[in-house]
């Protein structure tokens, strides 16, 4: 039997980062802070928080970064929308992020404020593309490392996966250092899409976004409304586990599993992980990478 997968990480060395939401309540603030430390260890190249319309969810996304900043060594990256917000609004987050000591931001034009599937309206004195957002940041923080966002199936919004590439362009020539997918089921979407940018002088790393489904369900409910197809043989996959939640955990951790590796088979050695603030899926999947705990947590964990 061939044992090409036990050399994948002496061939291929892996970097991954994870993303989480700012909780809402105390009790999902103690679930945050218990996954990153879990995750943390795994040195990844940065942990961003996510970012919404709303003043209090704002708040909560810079406290979350802020600590992030002085609580753990993994370098922090903010999210920042445009959506209901003046210029001067939205630079003011930038300064203030800069003062906190990030040095990333993950840049999007944000959902309508009316939710995802609404219509998208720019503020009148706010930046009305996420290629203005990322330009407005370059000029006032030119030092600042800067995501942006990547729709391996097209954007709900767009018209077509040509003028999707012309949005990606114009953002990489505002500025953007790398791009970060959508979630994704079917591997030859992720793989076919970057041949395609490639293809059209787009040369930033485009990372795949990676979510390990605990509950299929809401993953398809919400994928359905993003523009992401649930391929029959991954629905398959869960048939029959929605009242048995411990193997329904199971059986994710080997989906994931079984289609980040498949993605280092095709070359791939960076990903990034929608966590949902929950450690345990992600952290199996990164051990099957080949990650392991560094410094003091790996110490502590051989003790």
């Amino acid at each position: 039997m061939p044992n090409h997968r036990l050399s994948r990480a002496a061939r291929r060395p892996i970097r991954v980062s994870f993303e989480f939401f700012p909780p809402k309540t105390p009790e999902m603030e103690a679930t945050l802070w218990r996954s990153v430390e879990r995750l943390a260890p795994l040195d990844p190249t940065f942990m961003s928080v996510t970012y919404g319309a709303g003043g209090s969810t704002r708040e909560r996304t810079h406290a979350t970064v802020a600590r992030m900043v002085t609580d753990t060594v993994v370098p922090p990256a903010a999210h920042l929308t445009c959506v209901s917000a003046t210029k001067a609004e939205v630079d003011a987050v930038v300064d203030a992020y800069r003062e906190a000591g990030v040095r990333h931001i993950v840049a999007l034009r944000g959902d309508p404020a009316n939710g995802v599937g609404g219509t998208f309206e720019p503020h009148p004195g706010g930046y009305a593309s996420t290629a203005e957002l990322v330009a407005g940041i370059r000029r006032r923080a030119p030092e600042i490392e800067l995501s942006v966002s990547a729709y391996p199936e097209k954007h709900p919004e767009s018209p077509s996966l040509e003028a999707d590439f012309d949005v990606l362009k114009a953002k990489v020539d505002a500025g953007a250092n790398r791009a970060i997918t959508q979630f994704f089921f079917d591997n030859d979407h992720y793989l076919r899409y970057v041949d395609q940018a490639r293809a059209r002088g787009i040369h930033i790393p485009i990372v795949p976004g990676i979510v390990p489904v605990s509950n299929f369900k809401q993953t398809a409910s919400f994928a359905a409304r993003a523009g992401a197809t649930v391929p029959d043989w991954f629905a398959a996959r869960f048939d029959g586990l929605d009242n048995d939640p411990q193997t329904r955990q199971l059986i994710a951790a080997a989906v994931a599993a079984e289609q980040v590796l498949d993605l280092v088979d095709h070359g791939v050695k960076d990903f990034h992980f929608y966590t949902m603030n929950k450690a345990d899926l992600v952290y199996a999947v990164c051990h099957l990478l080949g990650l392991r705990p560094t410094g003091a947590a790996a110490k502590a964990a051989a003790a």
